[in-house]
C-alpha cells in the first residue's frame, strides 16, 4: 500500500509556535509536567514492576514527568538562542516533527539513565532496556503530542477569526500618486540608502539585518537585498496603509495579493507574478481582516 505524504504541507513556511517562544516556554514545560504526572498517577503504567522499585511510586511519577519537561525547556531554550543568533525566521511543520522526535529520543535516553535510580534489576544497563525506554517514549510521546495538537486546534478554532471566504483582489487607480511615486528609504549606512516604487513591491521578507524585496517591474520579477531591518523599513512606509506586517518575517502589499487561502490557524497569500507564498500569522488574522475590509471599500474592482 502506497503512503501519501503531502510534501508541500510539510515544507510550507509557518509561524514559529508560540508555545516554544522564550516567554511561553516555562509555562509550556509546566503544563507538560502536570499532564504527564496526572496521567501516570491515574493509570499507573509503572505498577507492573512494583517489586523491583527502589523508591516510592509517586516519586517515580515525578521523575518521569519532570524529565520531558526539563528536556523541552532546555532543548527549545537552546534552539531559540541559536535561531536568534543566526537570525533564522523560517519554520516548517517538518522542522517541528523533527524537533519533537529529537526531544522524544532524549526523553527515552533519560528514562534509561534513571533506571538504576528507580529499579533494582541486574539488566538495567542492557541494550534491551535502552531500546525499550526509547520505544516507549517515541510511541507514548507521539500520541501525547498529537492529542495536544488536536486539542489546541479545537480551542483555537473556537476563538479564531472568521476566514476571508470571498477574497476579491484589490486594485489602485492609475492616478493615485501615493503608490506610483518613488519613496526614499534611509538605512543605517548613508551609502546604502535607496529609492523604491512601492506600487511595484509585492512583499518584503526579513533576512537577519537585511530585507529581501520582491517586486514586479517592466513585466519582470525582481528580488533585491537591502541593508535595513524589516521593522525599520515598515516604520518608514507607515504612511502607506496598504502595506501590512502580516508576519514577523514578512510585510506585504495588500494591493498585490491575488489569492488568500487558509483557516483560523493562519492564511497563505499568493501573488499573480510569482509562485512564492507569504504567511499571515494567527495573531495577525484579525488585523488583516480589518485592513482588507477597509481597503476593499476603496480599491476593489
Amino acid at each position: 500500500m502506497e503512503i501519501y505524504i503531502n510534501r508541500e504541507h510539510l515544507l510550507k513556511d509557518i509561524e514559529y509556535p508560540h508555545r516554544y517562544l522564550p516567554g511561553n516556554l516555562l509555562k509550556t514545560s509546566a503544563v507538560i509536567f502536570s499532564i504527564i504526572l496526572l496521567f501516570l498517577l491515574l493509570f499507573k503504567p509503572f505498577g507492573v514492576a512494583a517489586p523491583e522499585q527502589k523508591i516510592n511510586y509517586f516519586l517515580i511519577c515525578v521523575l518521569h514527568a519532570f524529565s520531558p519537561a526539563i528536556i523541552i525547556y532546555t532543548y527549545f531554550g537552546t534552539l531559540n538562542y541559536l535561531r536568534e543568533r543566526s537570525q533564522i525566521n523560517s519554520w516548517t511543520l517538518l522542522q517541528e516533527y523533527v524537533q519533537i522526535g529529537v526531544v522524544l529520543l532524549l526523553t527515552g535516553i533519560a528514562g534509561f539513565l534513571m533506571r538504576d535510580l528507580i529499579y533494582q534489576h541486574i539488566d538495567n544497563w542492557s541494550w534491551y532496556y535502552l531500546w525499550e525506554e526509547i520505544r516507549n517514549s517515541l510511541v507514548a510521546g507521539s500520541l501525547f503530542y498529537f492529542v495536544l495538537r488536536i486539542a489546541n486546534f479545537y480551542f483555537q478554532s473556537k476563538k479564531g477569526d472568521p476566514f476571508v471566504l470571498q477574497f476579491i483582489p484589490l486594485h489602485i487607480e492609475p492616478g493615485e500618486s501615493a503608490v506610483l511615486s518613488p519613496v526614499f528609504i534611509k538605512t543605517q549606512v548613508k551609502q546604502d540608502d535607496f529609492s523604491l516604487y512601492l506600487g511595484e513591491l509585492l512583499f518584503a521578507k526579513a533576512e537577519g539585518n537585511y530585507i529581501e524585496l520582491t517586486s514586479y517591474k517592466n513585466s519582470q520579477l525582481n528580488t533585491e537585498l537591502k541593508r535595513i531591518s524589516l521593522t525599520q523599513f515598515d516604520a518608514q512606509i507607515s504612511s502607506h496603509p496598504h502595506f501590512f506586517r502580516c508576519h514577523r518575517a514578512y510585510l506585504v502589499n495588500m494591493l498585490q495579493i491575488e489569492k488568500v487561502s487558509g483557516n483560523s490557524q493562519g492564511y497563505v497569500l499568493a501573488f499573480k507574478f510569482t509562485e512564492a507564498k507569504v504567511p499571515v500569522s494567527r495573531a495577525q488574522l484579525s488585523s488583516f481582516n480589518g485592513l482588507y475590509e477597509q481597503l476593499q471599500q476603496q480599491h476593489s474592482t
